[in-house]
Parts: C-alpha cells; structure tokens; sequence
C-alpha cells in the first residue's frame, strides 16, 4: 500500500520544479504571437514556504526547488498568459500538504476560470494528491495504475517503553490537560484528552478532504465518502466508479492533447521557471562565469515601486541558526526573524507586510522575540498573518500579535499551552558500567541535571516558573483577540489544538484564505494596488551562503569557529543516536516518526521550557 505522511510540524509537501516564477523570464512559447502551448508540471520532490537553493542542482544547472508562492505564481501566471491554452500536471510522487492543497486548488481555480483547462495524467493517485487534482479538467491513469482514496489514518508515537529500554527516567510537567506533546515520552497511549483532540482534528482534515474532492468532481459529499469507503481503486475501477475520467497510456494522453490543440502545441516542461546557471565544462573559465551569474542572480532587484513584504517563520522556532542542527530541515531563528521585521518596519517603500507562519512552535523566548518584532511593525503599517499547514503553539504564539490571522481550512493551529521537563539517564549510564557522584551548592542547582527525576520542591518550582510563562501566552491572546474568542481563554487554551475551520469558528482566526488572499487583503488596507511582493530577508543561493559563513566564522570563547562547532556539536550523541539501534530495519516512515519526536526533545533539553505541539502523522 503505498502512503503519504504529513508530520504536524515537519511538513512533507507537493513539489512542482520552478524558480522565482513572479520574477521569470518568459519561456519558449510565451511571448504574444507565439506558437500555441500547453504548460506543463511535474509534480515530484518536496516544495517548501520560503524561498531556498540546491547546492548541487544549482552547480549542474538542475531545476531549483520550488516554493509554494512560486508554484501558485506559476499556475496563476499561465491563466493570464494568451499563448497557454492549457495546464497538464504530471504527478510523480509529490505529496502536498494539507493546506497547501487548498492553495493550490485556489490557483488552479484561477486557471480554469480563464476557460482554460487542466489535464492530469498519472501512474497512480493517494488521496492527498486526488484532494488536489480533483480540481483539474480531466483525469486520466495508466492501465493497472492504482487510486488509493481510502481516507486518512493518523499514528501518534508514544516512546516511553524505548526510553525504558534506553535506561532512561522522562520527567515532564505541562500547562493544560490537552498539552499532550510530552504525553509522547511519559505515556504508552494516550490520555482521554488527547485522545479526543486527535479525533477532533481528524474529523474536521477528513470532511475537508472530502468538501475538496466533491467540489472538484461535481459529487455530493456522500458520494465521496462512498468512493473512498469502498478504496482502492486500479485505474478501470476508478474510472466506472467516476473517480477518474480515463484510463490510457502516456502516449495516447499525448496524442489526444495534439488532437485537441494541434499536432504543433508546445510542450512547455518548464514554464514560468528561471534557468539555473550552468556550469560550461568546456571552459577554462566557465566555472567563474557560473559564479559571477549566481552572485547576479542572489541580488533582488527592487523596481522602485511600492512592496508588500513577506517574512518567513518556517520550521521549528529557535533563538539562532546554529540550533538548526538539531533538526532534519528548517529552522526559524528568532534573531534573523526579529532583523527581518525590523527591516521591513523601517523600509519606507514597503507599505504593508504578511508574516508567513509554518512553524510547530519551539522556543518561549525565541517565540516572544518574534512576537515583540512584530508589534514595532504593525505600529508602523499594516500587518497581517498568513497560516500554512501548521502555526501552532510557538506558532501561534507568534501570530497572535496580529489584528487579522488567515489560516486554511485544513491548517493545523492553537495548541496554547507550555511544556518542559528532562530525562534521568544514571540507569543508562549504569548500563555500560559508568557512575557519576555529583556536588552543588544552592538548593535548586541540579534542578535541570540529568542524574534524577525533579524532587517535590523542584517540581513545584518549575511549574510555577511555567504558570508564570503560561499565563503571558494567554494574556497575549486574549489582550489582541479580546471579543473575538467565542470561549473564555482557559476552555480555547489547555493546549487544544484545532484546524482552520475550527479556530475560525472559535475566535482564533479571522478568515480562510491562501497567501494571495493575505497579500491582497494586507495591499487593500495600505491602499496600494500596483506593487511588489518581496520576500524579506531576500533569499540566498548557495554561493552567497557560502561567503556568508566564511566570512562570519569567527572564534567563539573557545577558539572554535563555526565550521568547527558544528564538527563539535556533531560529534556529540544524541538521543536519536541511542535510540537507533533499537530502530534499525524497522519501518522507516514510524522511525521517521520517532526520530522527529526525539529530535524535539533536543530543543526541550536547550531551552528548559518549550511551545511545542504534539506529534501526529496523518497518511492519505
């Protein structure tokens, strides 16, 4: 069976290869008075929030990888453009988020609302990626390809028999009965309130997925929750059950669109896209020419026209980059994020700003700098929030300083509520034979020391230190949201998580709606209507990153250098180091799973007391 996952925090997502689509040159076929094209997309890889680079796709001259603005920039700009008569989206192993199908199908909208249509020729189809493609045209599959639209089964891990194994005691306190993230290490299923979150959540994902698929199709919600009852599908079955429209090889999807648009259309495999620089072997020179184009094509140009400014907090929230390493992916760092929106506050050309959220949560310190960043610049023009697929916990916390918070209907948010504790890992340590005798002076100086779980007096210190952390949370909400929650903050808090739809009907957000809907909302309050959109900070290439760090890799008090650091820091254990020899051979998208939640445990371990929401994955 074959299943894609969607971690709440650490999203797996759609690609659809492209680069800096709004600022693109125009490819073959797209200039007025050319040949009539068909615009093509390949769905495969990973597409992230913020704009990123490939080191080795770059050097070899590969397709970057693509962001979901520059997708959505992409399908938006071949609905517009006279010489497109029509959009083919390939799938190839592509898994989009939750609500970064909802964005999509927006702009896949677009295209179809310009009478112009969009035809899907796949080898087979998860439910995810049919929540998406519902919304093309036509349909059509491979003989004995397979539809695989059987719902959505969600898996929470719960670790605490391998920290038994491991020799390990986990002790954690938390604020509110549903802040359940650390339930993952003290528990081996789930509390009744837990329990009933994740219900909650699958309930509200599940009739999304639905809605998504019977507005594509022209079905009626019960005809669809027929269709994926009665799942999975190979092609012929799919299409007499009316799931899909047509079920042929790739060479005779080929022949139907010539048919259709004339045997001359252009296939545009790369619309919209920027050429990467290439390297030219054949030149002594070559390589300093690839140089000096990526170094070119680092700079964003600004036209002189007014901005309406993105900024980023992708990833789990930390005070600075080097915390990155504890993670497998992205990270946002409180100091870059808080420079960031200091820039924009003080750049007179950009007139209004949306903060991007993607983002799990992390850090109370680093999240309350984020926070207090965002309140200079909404002083000073107006600000919104735009939600991706998760802004919970840190996430939210760094949202709710804005007066209008758009989410999507499947986003994943709320979770208001603290967690923190430690391991005890002497049992471990007596394992290979090791024993530490410790000293201190203070009463509460190995409070946070691994040789044993909190004492009483401990314990209470350190929950009244999270009430306190806890209680200015809940202030912050309730100072900006105010008459807009529909519940008193202790019953919407706890650590409740919802989605979209949900935290809409709560108070916890204000609209559903895209990232365009953001950035056109936001345009309208500052009364601007011819305008960039500018990512800030403007985003690297790996060449500059490389100057970057090179250039800052100054000697710490120890004499290390950054590069060295990070040599140091790797070489030291790390709870996924331990755990994986009992994790070896085993499933790999569970292993992926745990080491995700152990992963989150590093941050616990280096900020003491964390916004973290729980760990859920979801396959469709």
């Amino acid at each position: 069976m074959r299943r894609s996952f969607l971690a709440l925090g650490m999203a797996i997502v759609l690609a659809l290869p492209g680069t800096q689509a709004a600022q693109a040159a125009p490819a073959q076929g797209e200039k007025t008075g050319a040949k009539s094209t068909l615009a093509v997309f390949r769905l495969s890889g990973s597409v992230a929030e913020s704009p990123g680079e490939d080191l080795s796709l770059s050097l070899f001259g590969g397709p970057k990888p693509a962001t979901l603005q520059e997708l959505v920039a992409r399908l938006r700009k071949a609905a517009k453009d006279d010489a497109v008569k029509a959009v083919v989206i390939l799938p190839e192993g592509g898994t989009p988020g939750s609500a970064q199908v909802e964005e999509l199908r927006q702009a896949m909208k677009k295209v179809r609302d310009a009478g112009k249509d969009i035809y899907v020729h796949a080898d087979h189809l998860a439910m995810r990626e049919y929540a998406l493609l519902a919304g093309a045209s036509r349909i059509s599959i491979v003989p004995t390809g397979d539809v695989w639209i059987t719902g959505l089964y969600g898996e929470s891990p719960y670790l605490r028999g391998l920290l038994n194994k491991l020799g390990i005691k986990p002790d954690f306190l938390t604020c509110g009965a549903y802040k359940s993230a650390a339930e993952t290490f003290m528990r081996e299923g789930p509390s009744p309130e837990a329990d009933r979150m994740q219900n909650w959540l699958l309930d509200s994902l599940y009739d999304t997925s639905v809605g998504l698929i019977a507005s594509g199709r022209g079905a009626d919600a019960a005809r669809v929750r027929g269709w994926i009852d009665d799942g999975p599908y190979t092609a012929r079955g799919a299409k007499e059950a009316g799931i899909i429209d047509a079920v042929e090889h790739r060479q005779d999807f080929e022949a139907m669109l010539k048919s259709k648009y004339g045997k001359d259309v252009a296939f545009n495999k790369s619309y919209g896209q920027k050429k990467a620089p290439k390297l030219d072997f054949s030149s002594p020179l070559g390589v300093f020419k690839m140089w000096a184009d990526l170094l070119a094509e680092g700079q964003q140009r600004k036209s002189g026209k007014d901005a309406v400014a993105i900024v980023y907090v992708e990833g789990a929230i930390v005070l600075e980059s080097g915390a990155a390493s504890l993670f497998e992916g992205q990270s946002a760092a409180s100091s870059k994020i808080r420079k960031a929106l200091d820039e924009v506050a003080r750049d007179n050309s950009v007139k209004a700003v949306v903060l991007r959220i993607n983002s799990p949560g992390g850090s109370a310190v680093a999240s309350e700098i984020i926070l207090d960043a965002t309140k200079r610049v909404k002083a000073r023009k107006p600000f919104i929030v735009s939600m991706g697929d998760v802004a919970a916990s840190g996430g939210y916390y760094v949202a709710c300083g804005s007066d209008t918070i758009f989410a999507d209907a499947a986003t994943i948010t709320g979770s208001i509520g603290v967690f923190s504790g430690k391991f005890a890992t002497n049992d471990m340590w007596k394992k290979v034979g090791v024993t530490f005798k410790a000293y201190q002076r203070g009463a509460n100086a190995g409070m946070l020391s691994s040789d044993a779980v909190f004492t009483k007096e401990e314990r209470a210190r350190m929950q009244a230190y999270m009430d306190e952390i806890y209680g200015v949370f809940k202030g912050h909400v309730t100072a900006i949201r105010g008459k807009r929650l529909k519940k008193p903050i202790d019953d919407l808090a706890g650590g409740r998580v919802y989605t979209g739809r949900q935290a809409l009907e709560l108070g916890l957000v204000d609209k559903l709606g895209s990232l365009q809907d953001a950035i056109r909302h936001v345009a309208h309050q500052a009364k601007v209507s011819d305008y960039d959109v500018r990512v800030v900070p403007p985003p690297k290439n790996f060449l500059e990153q490389l100057l970057e760090e090179s250039a800052g890799d100054k000697e710490d008090s120890k004499g290390l250098g950054l590069a060295a650091r990070r040599v140091f820091a790797a070489g030291r254990p790390s709870l996924v180091d331990l755990a994986m020899p009992y994790l070896r051979h085993l499933d790999p998208e569970r292993v992926r799973v745990i080491k995700t939640a152990l992963q989150r445990l590093e941050l616990v371990q280096q900020e003491g007391v964390v916004l973290m929401m729980p760990e859920l994955r979801i396959s469709r």
